[in-house]
């Protein structure tokens, strides 16, 4: 008999154990569950992501399906997963986890959401609290498997592991045994991988704003062909010819950086402008320099941006930038609309406000270098700090001052200070989308305290859209 690769029994038993976690992980979950359909909810006032939305073959509807949020739609689970997937990753606005990997917990929603309102329109009871658990375990898998395993060094996108993380949370959700989500776990490995290609010059498009939907449906798709019986492949990772260790890892080993409790739920980052990560400290530090940069824009010489190794290896975008896609990944673009306009939002990488003659100049004016102290307490586990420095020197030889900023708002060490924002954040987005319904949401979503027992699918009741 084949032995079982250890990851995927371990992942699979921690997936379906009875977890207790503390009072604060389930805050911590109840804040990243309303921010990720904060964002959903505003990325669907755009029509971009619009176009995508709806059932495949126009006006089907499917009987105890599951919905959209900020929609009318009913889906099979797979296509609803999709979908819901999109709409919170559309705007790059989700929470973060920056490791050796980088990715999106919160895209794992996607397939929690879709799985948790099917079921119980088929008569299961799944309530919010089993959503949140089934949440803190998707998030604990993907970014424990992030710490140490860095998939983009090989070309492959982070979005393979939320294939991987949301399949071990919809087996947790259909109560398969641990055979069962094992095998569900051997096929999401050995399912095929998204190169990162399309979040890359001159490659980059919308896809990566549906990347994680598809992954999260995948996983979907997986989990359900698992508690049909579907066979797994127990040596998936380990096979010495065949396997995902040997022919996509360059015969690295897959393995945990820390043991599966829920320390990613505690750590994760939270995103206060609607950015790539790496560029939210740069942002920031351009806000305040906004006042002292008012009005001299022809006057500025160079724009000196010091970062850290990942943002340059991700983010530091120079020559044309397509579409928004590209725009929201450029450190040079992020820092200069940040300068120009004191603040960034969504609307800020339309073709609008890209068209604004002063800001390709000004890119072109970016130096940007990294700072090796900045990428040392990146990857110093007792840190995980994101910083950026932003100074601007004029041509008469005068200059800001350097801001410098090593935590993000949304960073664990500055959490207190940012959920005042984050509930605004949330009231913002949901009023783009729901108009005068969004107090009572954002009342709902943070602070009723029947939340955790309230059935998934009246959670999608009252997200239903117009």
């Amino acid at each position: 008999m084949i032995q079982t690769d250890p990851l995927l029994e371990e992942l699979a038993g921690y997936a379906l154990a009875a977890h207790a976690f503390s009072v604060e992980t389930r805050a911590s979950a109840r804040l990243a569950l309303a921010d990720a359909l904060g964002c959903a909810a505003l990325a669907s006032t755009h029509a971009e992501c619009r176009r995508l939305l709806g059932p495949i073959v126009p006006d089907t509807v499917v009987p105890a399906g599951a919905r959209v949020p900020g929609t009318r739609n009913e889906l099979d689970p797979v296509e609803a997963t999709f979908q819901t997937g999109l709409l919170i990753r559309w705007l790059d606005y989700n929470d973060t986890w920056l490791a050796a990997e980088w990715g999106h917990p919160s895209d794992n929603l996607a397939a929690i959401l879709a799985l948790g309102d099917h079921l119980c329109r088929r008569g299961r009871r799944v309530s919010v609290s089993d959503l949140l658990d089934a949440a803190v375990v998707a998030y604990e898998i993907q970014g424990v498997l992030a710490l140490e395993n860095a998939f983009n060094r090989v070309g492959l996108d982070h979005v393979l592991l939320v294939k991987v993380a949301s399949t071990a949370a919809a087996g947790r959700l259909l109560g398969l045994d641990e055979s069962a989500l094992a095998a569900a776990l051997s096929n999401a490995w050995i399912d095929g991988h998204p190169l990162r290609t399309y979040r890359h010059a001159p490659n980059v498009g919308s896809r990566k704003s549906w990347a994680a939907g598809d992954a999260a449906a995948r996983a979907v798709r997986l989990a359900l062909l698992a508690q049909r019986g579907e066979l797994g492949y127990p040596s998936a990772l380990s096979e010495p010819s065949w396997g995902f260790e040997h022919v996509l890892f360059r015969g690295q080993e897959v393995r945990l950086g820390r043991p599966l409790e829920s320390y990613v739920m505690a750590n994760v980052l939270f995103k206060l402008v609607p950015a790539e990560f790496h560029a939210q400290t740069a942002a920031e530090a351009a806000f305040r320099l906004h006042e002292h940069v008012r009005g001299r824009d022809a006057e500025i010489d160079r724009i000196e941006i010091r970062t850290q190794e990942p943002a340059l290896r991700i983010i530091d975008k120079r020559g044309p930038l397509r579409n928004a896609a590209d725009r929201d990944h450029s450190l040079q673009y992020v820092t200069v609309v940040s300068l120009l306009y004191g603040e960034l939002t969504d609307r800020h990488y339309g073709d609008d406000i890209a068209a604004d003659p002063r800001i390709d100049p000004l890119r072109g004016c970016c130096d940007v270098t990294e700072d090796p102290r900045y990428t040392r307490e990146y990857l110093d586990p007792a840190k995980r700090s994101i910083a950026n420095a932003v100074r601007v020197v004029f041509a008469d030889g005068s200059s800001t001052e350097r801001v410098e900023i090593e935590y993000p708002l949304g960073h664990p060490r500055r959490r207190e200070e940012a959920l005042p924002l984050l509930r605004e954040k949330l009231r913002r987005n949901l009023r783009a989308a729901h108009g005068d319904r969004a107090e009572t949401l954002v009342g709902l979503l943070l602070e009723e305290p029947s939340l955790p027992g309230m059935r998934v699918d009246a959670l999608l009741d009252a997200l239903v859209g117009g």
